[in-house]
Protein backbone atom coordinates (compact mmCIF):
# COMPACT_ATOMS: atom_id res chain seq x y z
CA UNK A 1 0.00 0.00 0.00
CA UNK A 2 1.76 3.19 -1.19
CA UNK A 3 -0.04 5.89 0.18
CA UNK A 4 -1.30 7.58 3.67
CA UNK A 5 -4.60 6.88 4.32
CA UNK A 6 -5.93 8.06 8.10
CA UNK A 7 -9.27 7.88 9.67
CA UNK A 8 -10.92 9.65 12.92
CA UNK A 9 -12.13 7.08 15.20
CA UNK A 10 -15.38 8.90 16.93
CA UNK A 11 -16.01 6.02 19.00
CA UNK A 12 -12.42 5.97 20.77
CA UNK A 13 -11.81 7.76 23.90
CA UNK A 14 -8.61 7.95 26.50
CA UNK A 15 -8.17 7.59 30.44
CA UNK A 16 -5.32 8.77 32.04
CA UNK A 17 -3.47 6.86 34.71
CA UNK A 18 -0.73 8.71 36.15
CA UNK A 19 0.99 9.66 39.65
CA UNK A 20 4.30 7.69 41.44
CA UNK A 21 2.48 4.29 41.40
CA UNK A 22 0.78 4.15 38.24
CA UNK A 23 3.38 1.29 36.31
CA UNK A 24 2.89 -0.97 39.87
CA UNK A 25 -0.82 -0.09 39.93
CA UNK A 26 -1.16 -1.13 36.17
CA UNK A 27 1.02 -4.03 36.42
CA UNK A 28 -0.93 -5.80 38.91
CA UNK A 29 -4.11 -5.88 37.09
CA UNK A 30 -4.26 -5.84 33.36
CA UNK A 31 -2.95 -8.80 31.16
CA UNK A 32 0.13 -7.31 29.71
CA UNK A 33 3.48 -6.62 30.76
CA UNK A 34 3.53 -2.88 31.42
CA UNK A 35 7.06 -2.71 31.06
CA UNK A 36 6.60 -3.44 27.62
CA UNK A 37 5.18 0.22 27.12
CA UNK A 38 7.97 2.25 26.11
CA UNK A 39 7.90 5.88 24.56
CA UNK A 40 6.84 5.93 21.30
CA UNK A 41 5.24 2.41 21.71
CA UNK A 42 2.59 0.98 23.42
CA UNK A 43 1.11 -2.10 24.41
CA UNK A 44 -2.45 -4.19 23.80
CA UNK A 45 -3.82 -5.21 27.41
CA UNK A 46 -7.21 -6.15 28.62
CA UNK A 47 -8.73 -5.89 32.41
CA UNK A 48 -10.79 -9.04 33.06
CA UNK A 49 -13.05 -10.33 35.35
CA UNK A 50 -11.75 -12.59 38.42
CA UNK A 51 -13.34 -15.26 36.34
CA UNK A 52 -10.94 -14.45 33.44
CA UNK A 53 -13.35 -12.69 31.27
CA UNK A 54 -12.76 -9.90 29.57
CA UNK A 55 -14.25 -6.49 30.67
CA UNK A 56 -12.02 -4.06 28.93
CA UNK A 57 -9.57 -4.10 26.25
CA UNK A 58 -7.21 -1.38 25.39
CA UNK A 59 -3.68 0.42 24.25
CA UNK A 60 -1.37 1.43 27.29
CA UNK A 61 0.87 4.57 25.85
CA UNK A 62 3.34 5.83 28.15
CA UNK A 63 2.76 9.94 28.62
CA UNK A 64 4.60 11.36 31.45
CA UNK A 65 4.65 10.42 35.30
CA UNK A 66 1.44 7.60 34.09
CA UNK A 67 0.32 6.00 30.99
CA UNK A 68 -2.50 6.79 28.47
CA UNK A 69 -5.00 4.04 28.22
CA UNK A 70 -6.67 4.65 24.86
CA UNK A 71 -10.63 2.49 24.85
CA UNK A 72 -13.95 2.35 23.51
CA UNK A 73 -15.53 5.92 24.35
CA UNK A 74 -18.58 3.86 25.86
CA UNK A 75 -16.12 2.09 27.84
CA UNK A 76 -14.22 5.19 29.33
CA UNK A 77 -16.60 5.93 32.31
CA UNK A 78 -16.64 2.43 33.64
CA UNK A 79 -13.19 1.63 33.25
CA UNK A 80 -12.25 4.72 35.54
CA UNK A 81 -15.02 3.74 37.88
CA UNK A 82 -13.31 0.34 38.08
CA UNK A 83 -9.63 0.95 38.05
CA UNK A 84 -11.30 3.38 41.55
CA UNK A 85 -12.12 0.13 42.98
CA UNK A 86 -8.98 -1.12 42.60
CA UNK A 87 -6.66 1.91 43.95
CA UNK A 88 -7.33 1.71 47.46
CA UNK A 89 -4.24 3.55 48.67
CA UNK A 90 -2.10 3.71 45.25
CA UNK A 91 -0.50 6.66 44.90
CA UNK A 92 -2.50 7.33 41.58
CA UNK A 93 -4.64 9.31 40.10
CA UNK A 94 -7.65 8.17 37.41
CA UNK A 95 -9.58 10.28 34.86
CA UNK A 96 -10.74 10.75 31.45
CA UNK A 97 -8.82 13.20 29.15
CA UNK A 98 -10.74 14.88 26.90
CA UNK A 99 -7.42 16.71 25.63
CA UNK A 100 -7.15 13.93 23.04
CA UNK A 101 -8.96 12.28 19.71
CA UNK A 102 -8.17 9.69 18.23
CA UNK A 103 -7.23 8.25 14.86
CA UNK A 104 -6.21 5.39 13.23
CA UNK A 105 -3.79 5.88 10.19
CA UNK A 106 -2.14 2.95 7.50
CA UNK A 107 0.08 2.83 4.39
CA UNK A 108 2.84 4.94 4.35
CA UNK A 109 3.80 6.87 7.99
CA UNK A 110 1.38 10.14 8.45
CA UNK A 111 3.12 13.47 9.54
CA UNK A 112 2.80 14.16 13.17
CA UNK A 113 1.84 17.15 14.15
CA UNK A 114 2.92 18.94 17.05
CA UNK A 115 1.67 17.57 20.16
CA UNK A 116 0.78 14.33 18.80
CA UNK A 117 1.28 11.49 20.40
CA UNK A 118 1.65 8.30 17.34
CA UNK A 119 2.30 4.35 18.28
CA UNK A 120 2.41 1.35 16.12
CA UNK A 121 -0.99 -0.88 16.32
CA UNK A 122 1.03 -3.23 19.05
CA UNK A 123 -1.83 -5.90 17.63
CA UNK A 124 -0.21 -6.03 13.92
CA UNK A 125 1.96 -4.25 12.20
CA UNK A 126 0.18 -4.21 9.22
CA UNK A 127 -2.60 -2.26 10.86
CA UNK A 128 -0.53 0.60 10.74
CA UNK A 129 -0.49 3.53 13.55
CA UNK A 130 -2.49 4.90 16.19
CA UNK A 131 -2.19 8.86 16.85
CA UNK A 132 -3.88 10.95 19.61
CA UNK A 133 -4.30 14.28 18.28
CA UNK A 134 -4.35 17.43 20.58
CA UNK A 135 -8.37 18.76 20.56
CA UNK A 136 -7.99 20.98 17.94
CA UNK A 137 -6.19 19.73 15.52
CA UNK A 138 -7.21 18.72 12.07
CA UNK A 139 -6.86 15.44 10.31
CA UNK A 140 -5.46 17.19 7.58
CA UNK A 141 -2.75 17.73 9.45
CA UNK A 142 -1.61 14.24 8.89
CA UNK A 143 -0.92 14.67 5.60
CA UNK A 144 -2.87 11.43 4.58
CA UNK A 145 -5.88 10.63 2.26
CA UNK A 146 -8.89 11.25 4.52
CA UNK A 147 -10.81 7.61 5.47
CA UNK A 148 -14.26 7.00 7.06
CA UNK A 149 -14.66 4.81 10.06
CA UNK A 150 -15.78 2.63 7.83
CA UNK A 151 -13.38 1.93 5.44
CA UNK A 152 -10.75 1.95 8.42
CA UNK A 153 -12.93 -0.70 10.03
CA UNK A 154 -13.03 -2.78 6.50
CA UNK A 155 -8.91 -2.76 6.50
CA UNK A 156 -9.34 -4.36 10.32
CA UNK A 157 -11.59 -6.86 9.32
CA UNK A 158 -9.39 -8.07 5.80
CA UNK A 159 -6.58 -8.14 8.65
CA UNK A 160 -8.48 -10.54 10.81
CA UNK A 161 -8.16 -8.48 13.82
CA UNK A 162 -11.37 -8.38 16.05
CA UNK A 163 -12.14 -5.51 18.20
CA UNK A 164 -14.22 -5.60 21.60
CA UNK A 165 -17.68 -4.47 21.22
CA UNK A 166 -18.18 -5.12 17.85
CA UNK A 167 -16.58 -8.73 17.84
CA UNK A 168 -17.23 -9.86 21.18
CA UNK A 169 -19.48 -8.87 24.24
CA UNK A 170 -17.71 -7.30 27.12
CA UNK A 171 -18.21 -9.52 29.73
CA UNK A 172 -18.55 -12.55 27.85
CA UNK A 173 -15.52 -13.65 26.19
CA UNK A 174 -11.94 -15.03 27.66
CA UNK A 175 -8.70 -13.30 26.06
CA UNK A 176 -8.23 -16.31 23.78
CA UNK A 177 -11.58 -16.18 22.22
CA UNK A 178 -10.49 -12.84 21.40
CA UNK A 179 -7.13 -13.88 20.15
CA UNK A 180 -5.61 -11.82 23.23
CA UNK A 181 -2.97 -14.52 23.01
CA UNK A 182 -1.67 -14.18 19.13
CA UNK A 183 -1.90 -10.47 18.69
CA UNK A 184 0.46 -9.44 21.88
CA UNK A 185 -2.33 -8.79 24.26
CA UNK A 186 -1.59 -10.92 27.36
CA UNK A 187 2.29 -12.21 28.82
CA UNK A 188 1.62 -15.35 30.22
CA UNK A 189 5.21 -14.91 32.36
CA UNK A 190 4.21 -11.56 33.75
CA UNK A 191 2.72 -13.04 37.33
CA UNK A 192 -0.36 -12.23 38.73
CA UNK A 193 -2.91 -9.89 37.22
CA UNK A 194 -6.81 -10.33 37.27
CA UNK A 195 -7.94 -13.43 36.02
CA UNK A 196 -4.68 -14.58 35.39
CA UNK A 197 -5.49 -18.23 36.70
CA UNK A 198 -8.18 -18.97 34.74
CA UNK A 199 -6.35 -17.75 31.70
CA UNK A 200 -3.37 -19.21 32.34
CA UNK A 201 -4.95 -22.60 32.46
CA UNK A 202 -6.71 -22.05 29.32
CA UNK A 203 -2.94 -21.24 27.30
CA UNK A 204 -1.69 -24.69 29.13
CA UNK A 205 -4.65 -26.82 28.85
CA UNK A 206 -5.09 -25.67 24.94
CA UNK A 207 -9.09 -25.54 25.87
CA UNK A 208 -9.85 -22.76 23.90
CA UNK A 209 -12.58 -24.22 21.94
CA UNK A 210 -13.91 -20.51 20.53
CA UNK A 211 -12.07 -18.51 18.28
CA UNK A 212 -12.69 -15.23 16.46
CA UNK A 213 -12.09 -15.81 12.57
CA UNK A 214 -12.43 -14.04 9.31
CA UNK A 215 -15.39 -15.13 7.43
CA UNK A 216 -16.21 -14.58 3.28
CA UNK A 217 -19.68 -14.89 2.40
CA UNK A 218 -21.08 -15.87 -1.25
CA UNK A 219 -22.78 -12.82 -1.16
CA UNK A 220 -23.18 -9.26 1.09
CA UNK A 221 -23.22 -10.86 4.70
CA UNK A 222 -25.99 -9.83 7.12
CA UNK A 223 -25.63 -7.82 10.25
CA UNK A 224 -23.56 -8.55 13.40
CA UNK A 225 -25.25 -10.57 15.52
CA UNK A 226 -26.12 -12.75 13.13
CA UNK A 227 -25.96 -16.75 13.49
CA UNK A 228 -23.19 -18.88 11.97
CA UNK A 229 -24.90 -22.42 11.52
CA UNK A 230 -23.83 -25.82 10.05
CA UNK A 231 -26.99 -28.24 9.51
CA UNK A 232 -29.35 -25.40 11.28
CA UNK A 233 -27.16 -25.80 14.68
CA UNK A 234 -25.89 -22.61 15.62
CA UNK A 235 -22.16 -22.96 16.21
CA UNK A 236 -21.50 -18.96 16.27
CA UNK A 237 -21.89 -15.22 16.26
CA UNK A 238 -21.45 -12.88 13.14
CA UNK A 239 -19.34 -9.93 14.40
CA UNK A 240 -17.65 -7.01 12.36
CA UNK A 241 -18.78 -6.67 8.29
CA UNK A 242 -17.43 -5.22 5.55
CA UNK A 243 -19.62 -6.20 2.43
CA UNK A 244 -19.00 -9.92 1.71
CA UNK A 245 -16.32 -9.63 4.42
CA UNK A 246 -16.24 -10.55 8.41
CA UNK A 247 -15.46 -11.58 11.45
CA UNK A 248 -16.96 -14.46 13.48
CA UNK A 249 -16.95 -16.07 16.90
CA UNK A 250 -17.07 -19.08 16.37
CA UNK A 251 -16.46 -23.56 18.22
CA UNK A 252 -13.90 -24.05 15.67
CA UNK A 253 -14.31 -27.93 16.17
CA UNK A 254 -17.99 -27.68 15.35
CA UNK A 255 -16.68 -26.07 12.23
CA UNK A 256 -14.19 -29.01 11.70
CA UNK A 257 -16.56 -31.35 11.78
CA UNK A 258 -19.20 -29.64 9.80
CA UNK A 259 -16.76 -29.44 6.63
CA UNK A 260 -15.63 -33.32 7.00
CA UNK A 261 -19.23 -34.39 7.17
CA UNK A 262 -19.85 -31.49 3.77
CA UNK A 263 -22.03 -28.94 5.97
CA UNK A 264 -21.53 -25.79 4.58
CA UNK A 265 -21.84 -22.91 7.05
CA UNK A 266 -24.11 -20.26 6.94
CA UNK A 267 -24.35 -16.58 8.41
CA UNK A 268 -28.43 -16.70 7.93
CA UNK A 269 -29.07 -17.52 4.39
CA UNK A 270 -25.53 -16.83 3.08
CA UNK A 271 -23.12 -19.29 2.84
CA UNK A 272 -19.66 -18.95 4.23
CA UNK A 273 -16.42 -20.08 3.85
CA UNK A 274 -13.47 -19.46 7.05
CA UNK A 275 -10.88 -17.42 6.28
CA UNK A 276 -8.26 -17.94 9.21
CA UNK A 277 -5.21 -14.34 8.57
CA UNK A 278 -1.64 -15.79 7.92
CA UNK A 279 -0.52 -14.35 11.71
CA UNK A 280 -3.03 -17.11 13.28
CA UNK A 281 -1.52 -19.59 14.45
CA UNK A 282 -4.56 -21.75 13.99
CA UNK A 283 -5.54 -24.87 12.26
CA UNK A 284 -8.04 -23.68 9.30
CA UNK A 285 -10.81 -25.98 9.72
CA UNK A 286 -12.92 -24.91 6.68
CA UNK A 287 -10.23 -22.94 4.51
CA UNK A 288 -6.42 -22.77 3.82
CA UNK A 289 -5.14 -19.68 5.79
CA UNK A 290 -4.83 -16.43 3.89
Amino acid sequence: MSQCNAALLSDRAVVRVSGPAASSFLQGLITNDIDKAKPAGAIHAGLLTPQGKILFDFFVVPAGEGFLLEIAKAKAAELVQRLGFYRLRAEVEIAEDPVFAVAAAWGEPARLPDGALAYADPRLPALGERILLPAGTSLGNLGCTQAGEDEYHAHRIALGVPEGGRDYAFGDAFPHEAMFDQLAGVDFNKGCFVGQEVVSRMEHRGTARKRIVGVEGEGPLPPSGTDITAGGASIGTLGSVSGSSGLALLRLDRAEEAKAAGVPLRAGEVTVALRIPAWARLKAPAAAAS
